[in-house]
């Protein structure tokens, strides 16, 4: 048995093999508070002590959430000695050029917890001022009496020498061997301060929670005989251990989200599908990325609590690039103090929930504008829903402040929450130069399939694919990841075959460490190299990936035609006569986990002509409402075609077509949805 679970803000999902490789899904509420347990229940609901678990993945929204909701541990700050203030400086531009009452993030460390201490290494490695080793036991002690939790070290050039660093590390720990420590030099080891020690910082300041939450929810996988092979998705789309990941916990902060886009590119080559836009929507938020020739972005320039207003928090580490917005089946709709409908990104999260569940809450959602316009089966809900409940908190909350029905307030919550998203949508694509209707969607998540159909049609798209199993389909995609760790070293040097000797060092260099932590033999790995390069005198950088290992004089050619045309795709110019500088080696190397894969299904006991299970009323913008046929997605077969408008369903997914769009299942289990002039 195979399993893998995703917590998300309100449902926990679990998909799992059997003895047979056969496939099987499930979903149980998120317990806030104690996360472990909702993944308990659910569990127990399939696996005994007696199971045979061969792997078990988890992936997870503990980290993000600890740092947006600032429920992380006391961080002490030491840094070299004139660098107390490098989190307060960040920089200075700022995201919103004409805000003069602007204000920069403010700091997780205040700053009477950040303390230098006196050391110095020059940008080359080389030591010019021994670590003072005397400051250590005051600095400890400052920090125990001020209830540090967590240390965060980073000296300004230890991503070149980690010496300093380590001493340090290994002389608090004589002094404190419990507290949770973070390097810069472990973190990453790449050059820029701020955002080098603010990454290393926020690990430090995840660190208790990670340790206590993964600690516990081992402990209590124990009582059901899970003790091995146990995986945690990172955020750059790869596993790593529970041990690993409770030293980095940064690397977590996309974890679960990730797993889904990895699921998608992997479904596009099935499918000879090269260019995917993985689209995610489930309870809290909605999220999106961009695949292109089969692959995934992966950036190191990602942000929390990034927006057009404010800087955001950079973490330095590689992360699956997403974008992320706070629209999901719980966003809350309101009228803002200045009478404007809003949707998000307050959300109803898994308790109350939507109104719908019945649990308390008076406030819509989207969830409750789906239900109420006839979108989603009352039948599919775990208890009775009152829809006088839902009209009642439609008028009351959105009708009456406009003037309109209850009809029109839940239609207008849906506008809100489809524009929020096509914002989001179109920041992946025709914001980085792609024209979106050379793309398929690939929709998942509870509320994804809900959603995507009319999107695509805005963005001009011509197919939209529900994967098999798609409201868990994170969770699924975290059985087809496999063993991955990045390595990533700043090399100042010029992209110049003069270079080239020195380059190639770095290379073995980096290459050696990596094979050197891989936790199984060198044959069972593969490795890819990227390289951030820029023109000589800029700022920003360009990845660009090659399969080859080996940097010989062709493969730099290669490289450098590739990113001029890359930089004036991403930048709208390129300088062909301006000399290219090398600025990060980004070494990625990936073990051969036997991943599961896609499979075809077994149809020969479906009869197809009970497929049409009813009839129901939809609500059609600008139409009004209508009677539409209503689909058993479970007794779908390949070949079967639905015209719309309809609506297919399953217990935990809903589609719905409209006119000159129609619907089909392939033999793995997706739906193909086929828009008008295709």
């Amino acid at each position: 048995m195979k399993i893998a679970t995703d917590i998300g803000g309100t449902f926990t999902d679990l998909v799992f093999t059997d003895e047979q490789g056969n496939l099987h899904f499930d979903k149980g509420h998120t317990t806030p508070g104690h996360f472990e347990d909702g993944i308990l229940h659910v569990l127990r609901r399939h696996v005994t002590e007696q199971s045979l678990v061969e792997s078990f993945i988890h992936g997870s929204t503990v980290i993000i959430n600890t740092l947006t909701e600032r429920k992380g541990g006391v961080v002490g700050l030491i840094t070299t000695k004139g660098f107390r203030d490098v989190l307060e400086i960040a920089r200075g531009n700022r995201p919103d050029l004409y805000n003069f009452k602007y204000n920069k993030p403010v700091p997780f460390v205040e700053r009477y917890l950040r303390q230098e201490i006196d050391e110095r290494i020059d940008f080359k490695g080389n030591i010019m001022k021994a670590l003072n080793i005397d400051d250590v036991a005051p600095l400890v002690n400052k920090f125990k009496a001020l209830g540090v939790e967590a240390i965060a070290i980073s000296f300004i050039h230890g991503y070149k020498n980690p010496t300093h660093e380590r001493q340090l590390k290994e002389e608090i720990l004589k002094i404190w061997p419990e507290v949770y420590i973070t390097l810069s030099s472990e973190t990453i080891k790449e050059y820029r301060e701020y955002e080098r020690t603010n990454t290393t910082v926020l690990n430090s300041y995840v660190k208790p929670i990670a340790h206590a939450y993964l600690k516990s929810l081992q402990e209590k996988l124990g009582t059901i005989g899970i003790t091995e092979h146990l995986k945690i998705m990172q955020s750059n789309g790869g596993t790593t251990s529970f041990d690993k990941a409770m030293e980095l916990p940064i690397n977590l902060v996309e974890s679960g989200p990730v797993a889904g886009m990895f699921g998608a590119a992997k479904l596009g080559q099935l499918l000879n599908e090269s260019n995917i836009i993985a689209f995610d929507v489930g309870g809290t938020t909605a999220k999106c990325s961009l695949i292109t020739d089969g692959k995934v972005n992966v950036t190191t320039d990602y942000y929390i609590e990034k927006n057009d207003k404010f800087a955001g928090y950079p973490i330095k580490t590689p992360v699956v690039d997403i974008v992320e917005i706070g629209n999901g089946g719980g966003s809350i709709a309101r009228v803002d103090q200045f009478g404007s409908l809003k949707v998000g990104p307050d959300s109803a999260g898994a308790n109350p929930g939507p109104v719908a569940y019945g649990l308390g809450n008076t406030q819509p959602t989207i969830t409750d504008a789906n239900v109420y316009l006839g979108r989603l089966s009352l039948a599919n809900f775990d208890h009775p829903v009152a829809m006088n409940k839902i009209e009642e908190a439609l008028m009351q909350s959105i009708a009456k402040p406009f003037n309109v029905t209850a009809e029109e307030a839940a239609q207008g919550i849906l506008d809100i929450a489809n524009s929020n998203m096509l914002n989001a949508l179109k920041l992946i694509s025709i914001r980085k130069g792609y024209d979106p209707a050379e793309f398929t969607m690939v929709a998942f998540g509870g509320g994804g399939p809900l959603h995507a159909i009319h999107l695509a049609q805005e963005l001009g798209m011509k197919k939209v694919i529900i994967p098999y199993g798609s409201s868990v389909f994170s969770a699924l995609g975290m059985m087809m990841t496999e063993y991955r760790q990045d390595y990533i070293q700043t090399n100042l040097l010029n992209f110049h075959k003069d270079h080239l000797a020195e380059i190639q060092r770095n290379m073995a260099e980096v290459m050696q460490k990596a094979y050197a932590e891989a936790p199984f033999a060198q044959e069972h790995y593969h490795v890819e190299m990227n390289y951030d390069l820029r023109y000589k005198g800029q700022e920003h950088t360009v990845k660009l990936n090659s399969s080859n290992d080996c940097l010989d004089e062709a493969e730099l050619q290669c490289l450098t035609t590739a990113f001029h045309i890359k930089h004036q795709q991403e930048f709208s110019f390129e300088l062909p006569q301006t000399p290219i500088e090398l600025v990060n080696l980004h070494l990625t190397i990936y073990g051969k986990d036997e991943a599961i894969q896609f499979k075809e299904l077994d149809f020969s006991h479906i009869d197809s002509t009970t497929c049409m299970k009813s009839t129901r009323r939809l609500y059609v913008k600008h139409t009004g409402w209508v009677d539409v046929n209503v689909y058993d997605q479970q007794k779908l077969v390949p070949g079967y075609v639905i015209q719309g408008p309809a609506i297919v369903e399953s217990p935990s997914s809903t589609v719905v077509i409209y006119d000159k769009q129609s619907i089909a299942m392939d033999k793995y289990g997706n739906l193909i949805v086929e828009m008008e002039g295709k």
